[in-house]
């Protein structure tokens, strides 16, 4: 069979299996092992642990349960309601500034655990029975947590862009920094669509009143002394000052990103037991119980993948898929967007995770022909994948939030978050025009070769 045949036959393979419902990392390892006992030698399949354990065995991912550890100390404990809480009461004068706070929140928030769905999980708990019971229609309510959890995708410690790291053999702390200055235009971009939207329910609920006299909690303004907005800041400036050294340390070149992501597992332990009091073993068993089950499941994914992405290197399907689209000689940004078009198809059914490591073989050699930043695409692939996480079918975000709120119909959760769909989009459009928003700040502290 010609390597096209064979290619369309591994393809066809992994849909089937996986819309059969079985775990993405069964799904791989299952399609990846059936096509080593077919076209490859026989002993192959003696390798099949060997090379798994060869591509897990890496000291970048060694950074990922750790990095896992220290978002499950902070999301199991009051840090992300208490966070949220200091940010409202800074805020409150902000019109929509609920809505506002929410955003924030979920950008420090996801800065310390380096998670999406705990970041909803987190923040959403306390944010959304706050904002509905201010008046904040269901949907914008949802679409704001929705919204602000992908960005912890984006905002380092992000799990998915260590494995881009790793797959496109880049600097970890580079493509980190890369992150930042896209990460804050989508908190503005959300903070900016928080206070237009606020602004319309608040005329909406106003006109209401004015015709007739059904009140709103919405027009109620919060009332804050400088006294209580000092008051909630003690419970949550550790954790901030957490932030600050762990970027401190990776970026200053002082820790490795595995000994970086230690040292905030073990701060944030410390932390959570000295300000909630929580270290005795029945308060430590959901933590540890919860870093040890998302680990498993995210290392199984990795290894499955990259040994998915073996026999597709193997094969030569990933060589000749990338040979064909150079072959077909499009200018460089109709590639860009046929790539970008390509992740956000994938996305409807896939996690990032799994994106990037099947992908990457096939996607990073013609983007490297047409001379593209491969760290500032990383940023903008990112971008487009946290579309998938609050868009359907599949939007994890959007069943994160359900569970969350489930008072909230699915349906005005989707429309609550498709506003948010719109501005990643634009996010994405402005870096193609201005990539310097990506490579400003890795260009200035790691120079432009990457080199301290």
């Amino acid at each position: 069979m010609s390597v096209f045949g064979v290619g369309v036959a591994y393809g066809i393979a992994t849909l089937f299996v996986m819309f059969s419902g079985m775990p993405i990392a069964f799904a791989l390892g299952a399609v990846a092992v059936v096509f080593m006992g077919i076209y490859m030698p026989e002993a192959s399949l003696d390798t099949v642990t060997q090379n798994v354990y060869e591509e897990m065995a890496s000291i970048t991912l060694l950074s990922i349960p750790l990095f896992i550890l220290k978002g499950a100390a902070i999301g199991k404990s009051r840090a992300g309601q208490d966070l949220y809480s200091a940010i409202h009461a800074w805020l409150h004068r902000v019109p929509g500034g609920l809505g506002v706070a929410n955003v924030f929140a979920c950008a420090l928030f996801a800065a310390m655990a380096g998670s999406s769905p705990a970041t909803c999980s987190a923040i959403g708990s306390a944010g959304i029975p706050e904002m509905r019971k201010r008046g904040y229609s269901g949907g914008f309510a949802a679409g704001i947590i929705a919204a602000g959890g992908t960005l912890g995708i984006l905002l380092p410690p992000s799990i998915t862009m260590i494995l881009f790291a790793v797959a496109a053999e880049k600097s970890l702390g580079r493509l980190f920094l890369a992150g930042i200055g896209p990460a804050l235009l989508l908190v503005s971009l959300f903070g900016g669509y928080a206070v237009i939207r606020f602004r319309k329910e608040y005329a909406a609920a106003k006109l209401a009143y004015e015709k007739t006299g059904a009140e709103s909690a919405i027009l109620v303004h919060d009332k804050f002394t400088m006294a209580e907005r000092f008051s909630v800041l003690p419970r949550v400036l550790p954790f901030v000052l957490l932030l600050t050294g762990v970027m401190l340390a990776l970026y200053g070149g002082y820790a490795t990103p595995s000994e970086t992501a230690g040292l905030g597992g073990l701060l944030a332990l410390i932390l959570i037991a000295l300000i909630y009091g929580v270290w005795r073993p029945g308060d430590l068993a959901p933590i540890l119980t919860s870093t040890v089950r998302e680990s498993t499941m995210l290392m199984l994914i990795i290894g499955m993948s990259l040994l998915y992405s073996y026999v597709m290197s193997y094969l030569h399907i990933s060589q000749s898929a990338a040979e064909s689209v150079v072959a077909m000689h499009l200018p460089r940004w109709e590639l860009l967007l046929a790539v970008l078009v390509l992740v956000v198809m994938l996305g409807f059914f896939l996690p990032p995770v799994s994106i990037i490591l099947m992908t990457a073989p096939i996607i990073l050699p013609p983007l490297r022909a047409a001379n593209f930043d491969i760290i500032w695409f990383g940023v903008v692939m990112t971008i487009v994948m946290e579309m998938g996480l609050i868009h359907p079918p599949v939007g994890l975000n959007i069943f994160v939030i359900h569970n969350v709120a489930p008072d909230i119909p699915l349906r005005e959760v989707i429309f609550g978050t498709l506003p948010f769909v719109l501005l990643m989009m634009l996010a994405v459009l402005v870096l193609c025009f201005l990539p310097e928003i990506s490579t400003w700040l890795p260009n200035l502290i790691m120079g432009p070769d990457g080199s301290p």
